[in-house]
This record gives structure tokens, C-alpha cells and sequence, in this order.
């Protein structure tokens, strides 16, 4: 049986397909030159809240929007071999990596790896068939205070040493309720101070 999600992805595609025109002449490039970092959250769209089209920028995105080893080493190629000179770091309001810690989710990996639900006041597994200690080490970069976050992915972005100083690393938050990017002063002063 085939899934309904697999089934409108694949619709979805054959539509896009249908009006793909001339995209397929877009260089590598990335010509506006710029990259985001942000969350992977379903409900931020960095080609709307930034008014991006393909081939304009860059977007990496995993959990959080943090600055990890492999969003750095994506940056760094963003520049080093396709031109990316400005970079942005967005994080988000009703982030789901403040709802965490580090022991809790490595508690629920050890005894589950199936889907954890909220019951209102904290994580609990609604299976126990067991799981993997690994999720014990790993660094899940959660964090408590989200403009704090955003100061700290852009510094530690700034102070790599595979990062030009050159190139200026924004940092804002997506509001999630009203769409609208705040800057964080102190991210972007951090960010742009050579």
C-alpha cells in the first residue's frame, strides 16, 4: 500500500515538473549571494521570509538553526566554492529546541526510539520497548534563552577558523505569529564587527 503523503509528493512534483520552464538553466551559484541558517520548523518558510526564488541564496536548516559543526562546514562551502559573501542566522519563536534538555532527550532515546508526546508538563514515551544509549552523547544544542542562542551561533560562526572575518553574519528571530524577522542588535553588532 502506498502512503498518502508519498502520493502527493509525488502529485506535487509531476505539477512542478509540468512548470519547471527555464529553472534548469540556473547556474550553481547562488546568485544573490547570500546563505540562511535557520530551523527546520514546518512553519518557517525561508523562500517567503526572505523573498528568495531558486537559485537566489542558500538555505541550511536543521534543528534549532544552530550554528553545529555541519552548518559551518555547509557555510564554509557556501563561500569558499559558490561565492556566498553575507549570511544570516534565523531562529524562531515556539522553538521546540527550549523544550528540552540534553538529559531528557537522551532519557527518552534509551528507552524508546518511537514518538515522545508532551502530556503539558514534560516528555514521556508512550512506548517502552526500548532504544539506544547513543542519544546520551550527543549534543542536541538545546537552549533556554532564544536571542542568547542567536548571539551565541553567530559568534562561534564568526570565531571558526574556516570562516573569512570578511563576511558578516546577521542574526534575527522569525516570529512565528506574525511572520515578521526581528534582528538581534547584539547578534548582527558580533557579526559585523571585523
Amino acid at each position: 500500500m502506498m502512503s498518502r503523503v508519498k502520493q502527493e509528493v509525488e502529485h506535487a512534483n509531476q505539477a512542478y515538473v509540468a512548470n519547471f520552464g527555464d529553472k534548469g538553466q540556473l547556474q550553481i551559484l547562488p546568485s544573490r549571494k547570500f546563505a540562511v541558517l535557520t530551523c527546520m520548523d514546518a512553519r518557517l518558510d525561508p523562500a517567503k521570509f526572505a523573498g528568495l526564488s531558486e537559485g537566489d541564496a542558500h538555505v541550511i536548516r536543521n534543528a534549532g538553526g544552530r550554528a553545529s559543526d555541519d552548518a559551518i562546514r555547509s557555510l564554509a562551502l557556501s563561500h569558499k566554492l559558490l561565492g556566498t559573501n553575507e549570511w544570516f542566522v534565523v531562529h524562531h519563536t515556539d522553538c521546540g529546541m527550549q523544550k528540552f534538555d540534553q538529559k531528557t532527550m537522551g532519557d527518552l532515546l534509551e528507552n524508546s526510539l518511537n514518538t515522545a508526546v508532551h502530556n503539558g508538563a514534560e516528555w514521556v514515551n508512550t512506548t517502552e520497548e526500548g532504544g539506544s544509549v547513543e542519544g546520551h552523547f550527543v549534543n542536541w544544542l538545546t537552549f533556554s534563552d532564544l536571542e542568547a542562542s542567536v548571539v551565541e551561533d553567530v559568534k562561534r560562526i564568526k570565531s571558526s577558523p574556516l570562516v573569512s572575518k570578511d563576511i558578516p553574519v546577521y542574526g534575527y528571530v522569525f516570529d512565528c505569529e506574525t511572520g515578521r524577522l526581528i534582528e538581534v542588535k547584539e547578534a548582527t553588532k558580533a557579526g559585523t564587527t571585523i
